[in-house]
């Protein structure tokens, strides 16, 4: 089944008149996937017929990357920008690629391994709008600033989802100069949607039968995309009842919002020369297992306050042992790549050097832990120093002191959980506040420290919060209901309720 010459060339002359109607810059949304390919492919072949004289607005291609890509779809994109800047470049064509990255203080290892944010998962969902969403919005918005508006090209299609349906079929409503929506969440922001009422057959048509301008292979993207189905099956518009191609899904290889990553899973079977992503599965499965997380995080929240319910208190950041086993982890994941992995892998960086340096900063600076292990799991896993220029180095209080004062803690207070994070998160602050100008508000740190570690251990910090709140309700306060109210039955004590 052929998709319509008619449809093509119709579609092309509509993106040429949209395209030279005004000066409004155009932006296209590019993931490597079938569908933002065939929507970069439409407007380029459209762009191409144009004379050089009508080509003067540029047309930015946006790729989003994570920084924790599937590897495979990272090199694939990264090849085909190559290609895209080459091509656009030799046949004078106003396509600039883009690369965004979410800025490395909130990168997701940054947040997991940095900070101790639980994995992502329904309820907390903190990863897509800090890698995807922000770097697009950054982006946009700058160009927005500097060109009063600009125009978004998507590969968005009604098919994908019943809630995307609805989504674009309202915003279809709103239409300005005819085909474009506005963007309900950024002003001054139209939508065009070339590929709204295709198939993913349609789609799959249209790649076969039209050659990719840029010079980068539809057949590989078709390869890839059925390699990423269990069945290893892309049955192209032959039988409807059959698994299509556009049912794998390509993300980020950390993603914890699935519960099995089917198309690294199917990647890995369906090609030999794949197996070396094992180990990346394998440490997802391991960070993102829901079973047994509690236990891995610190019993008080984020900020070091206390709250739960049902009886039991919210689990919050992991805790620095586990932090730091993952970082290890995590390093020596890479460097086995490098060293045993396919040669296209051997610089593959699953964490970058800044994202290093940020988490270095968060663990010494924001969580007192003036150890400072970091420079030591990366010398003790890739055989190399730390490089970190910008660090100001303390020599007060280093990795011996640390030792002795964990030792005199365990033998003084072996009963005492956050002693050692009390003794050590006081020592740093004194430490840190030795000029005039930083003691300011040295008291309310010190306050605030005694208040986050003065209990002896989860139980101890239960029945505090208990009390707390029991007094609450007798006085007419404000208290937590669902904490105080419910009386606990045995399997419920027993689940990870969170």
């Amino acid at each position: 089944m052929a998709i319509a010459k008619e449809t093509i060339d119709g579609l092309i002359v509509t993106i040429q008149n949209l395209y030279i109607a005004d000066d409004i810059p155009w932006m296209i949304g590019y993931s490597g996937g079938k569908d933002s390919t065939a929507a970069v492919q439409l407007v380029w072949m459209a762009i191409e017929k144009l004379p050089e004289n009508e080509r003067k607005k540029a047309i930015h291609i946006m790729n989003t990357d994570t920084l924790v890509e599937s590897p495979v779809v990272s090199k694939w994109v990264e090849k085909s920008l190559e290609s895209m800047n080459k091509e656009a470049e030799e046949k004078k064509l106003p396509f600039i690629p883009e690369r965004l990255i979410p800025d490395y203080n909130n990168t997701f290892w940054v947040n997991l391994i940095g900070r101790g944010y639980p994995f992502p998962r329904m309820k907390y969902r903190w990863c897509t709008d800090r890698l995807k969403i922000q770097p697009v919005n950054n982006f946009i918005k700058n160009k927005i600033a500097e060109h009063g508006e600009v125009i978004l090209v998507l590969g968005t299609r009604k098919q994908e989802s019943s809630r995307r349906n609805r989504t674009m079929t309202n915003l279809e409503k709103k239409r300005v100069r005819e085909l474009l929506s506005p963007n309900p969440t950024l002003a001054n922001e139209l939508v065009f949607s070339p590929m709204e009422d295709w198939t993913d057959d349609d789609v799959w048509a249209f790649l076969m039968q039209y050659k990719n301008p840029w010079g980068y292979s539809n057949m590989d993207l078709m390869t890839m995309y059925r390699g990423a189905t269990a069945d290893n099956e892309c049955p192209l518009m032959v039988d409807r009842t059959l698994p299509s191609c556009g049912k794998s899904r390509f993300g980020c290889w950390v993603c914890t919002m699935v519960e099995k990553d089917k198309s690294m899973e199917a990647m890995i079977a369906n090609d030999q020369e794949k197996e070396w992503m094992t180990s990346l599965l394998e440490f997802r499965n391991e960070f993102g297992n829901e079973e047994g997380d509690r236990e891995r995080r610190s019993f008080r929240r984020m900020r070091g306050n206390l709250q739960g319910n049902y009886g039991k208190l919210f689990h919050g950041p992991y805790k620095k042992e586990v932090r730091e086993h993952w970082l290890e982890r995590l390093l020596s994941i890479q460097k086995d790549i490098s060293e045993n992995g396919p040669e296209e892998f051997s610089d593959l960086e699953l964490i970058r050097l800044p994202e290093l340096q940020a988490i270095r900063r968060i663990w010494v600076n924001d969580k007192h832990e003036f150890d400072d292990s970091l420079p030591r799991i990366y010398e003790k896993v890739l055989g190399k120093p730390f490089e970190d220029p910008e660090w100001i180095h303390n020599e007060n209080f280093e990795n011996d002191e640390w030792e002795i004062l964990k030792t005199v803690c365990s033998k003084m207070y072996p009963d005492e959980e956050l002693a050692f994070e009390m003794m050590y998160t006081l020592i740093d602050i004194e430490n840190k506040a030795s000029g005039v100008n930083q003691r300011k508000g040295i008291l309310d740190d010190i306050n605030s420290t005694l208040e986050k570690t003065f209990y002896k251990n989860e139980e101890d910090a239960t029945q505090f919060y208990s009390e707390m709140m029991i007094r609450k309700k007798e006085y007419g306060g404000k208290y937590n209901e669902k904490f105080l109210d419910f009386q606990p039955l045995e399997s419920e004590f027993e689940s990870d309720e969170e």
